[in-house]
């Protein structure tokens, strides 16, 4: 008896981000340059805080996790998304590269969350308890906490990507959507999808709504005890290192939940949501961090300033400048 879980698609077609064809040029230009400005800012923030000894925190610890994710987040969709804009056949992808980009996406999103969560509790460590901080959050525990939120986004993805794709895929064969996502792969499916839709509500809906549970309560702790600091510049410097994280959060989570919060529904909507999350985002991350922080703003003038010192002693030119 021939297997039920056996699929016949071989090969998917994307049908991207919904747009006239006279706009395609101009919206492959503008990602172009959002994924550019991506790469680069994120880098960017990866070499600063590897060369700077004044960024051996936790803090830039766990920031250098996630400027090392949305490089790699960004990357897994992006690419994918200029072909298909930049060529009538770009859209078209692979059974075996659906699976593959579905891993990844969730296992890097997911472990996004989770990692959202972890700086959540590292500042409220911080903040709450900064004479035991540096106790409580040792080098050891950071490691911990890091690998820990990897290895959770991986095994999430992974019960995901096997849900999924364990069902029959004998066509049609084209996915509602820019990038291989669970919610419009399954309306493909030949078979009945209302548990895997469930499990996609519990597995990533409920647990991204429980991490944002837990950053909501972190961040009434935090706001209470900055309340607490007696100095106005202390209260500014608390405030401002939380702004930044509660904005990335909000645009992290709000297009997630608007998506897989919703079981069984998919709209056009859905795909302009997602480019916040999976485009704008991993974009911002790095400008929020770097124009709202002056450790990470001196850093950049002392990174430059070495930069001036090296070359100009190679070049023997004391005038030569990098920047």
């Amino acid at each position: 008896m021939e297997r039920q879980n056996k699929s016949f698609v071989t090969t998917f077609i994307l049908r991207g981000i919904p747009h006239t064809p006279e706009l395609g040029t101009t919206l492959f230009g503008i990602f172009l340059v959002i994924y550019a400005l991506t790469l680069v800012g994120n880098l960017l923030i990866l070499l600063v805080i590897k060369v700077d000894s004044h960024l051996r925190t936790p803090m830039y610890y766990f920031l250098a996790n996630l400027s090392f994710i949305d490089m790699w987040f960004s990357t897994v969709t992006v690419p994918k998304i200029l072909m298909g804009l930049l060529s009538p056949d770009g859209g078209a992808i692979s059974f075996h590269s659906c699976v593959t980009q579905l891993y990844f996406f969730y296992s890097l999103g997911s472990t996004e969350c989770f990692l959202y969560t972890v700086m959540s509790y590292d500042r409220y460590l911080a903040i709450t308890y900064p004479l035991h901080y540096a106790t409580m959050m040792s080098e050891k525990t950071c490691a911990l906490l890091a690998g820990g939120t990897w290895l959770s986004g991986a095994i999430q993805s992974a019960s995901q990507t096997a849900l999924t794709f364990s069902l029959p895929y004998c066509g049609p064969n084209q996915i509602e959507h820019y990038l291989c996502d669970a919610p419009p792969i399954l309306k493909l499916a030949c078979a009945d999808t209302s548990v895997n839709e469930m499990l996609i509500f519990v597995n990533i809906g409920v647990v991204a709504s429980g991490c944002c549970f837990l950053i909501f309560l972190s961040y009434i702790s935090i706001v209470h005890a900055i309340l607490k600091i007696s100095t106005a510049e202390g209260r500014q410097k608390a405030f401002q290192t939380c702004a930044s994280h509660c904005i990335v959060v909000l645009c992290f989570f709000v297009p997630g939940l608007n998506v897989y919060l919703r079981p069984g529904s998919i709209h056009a909507v859905d795909r302009v949501v997602a480019i916040f999350q999976t485009m704008i985002t991993p974009m911002l991350n790095p400008l929020v961090y770097t124009l709202r922080n002056k450790e990470i703003k001196i850093a950049l003038l002392r990174l430059k300033d070495q930069g001036k010192f090296v070359l100009s002693v190679t070049t023997g030119k004391m005038s030569l400048h990098l920047f």
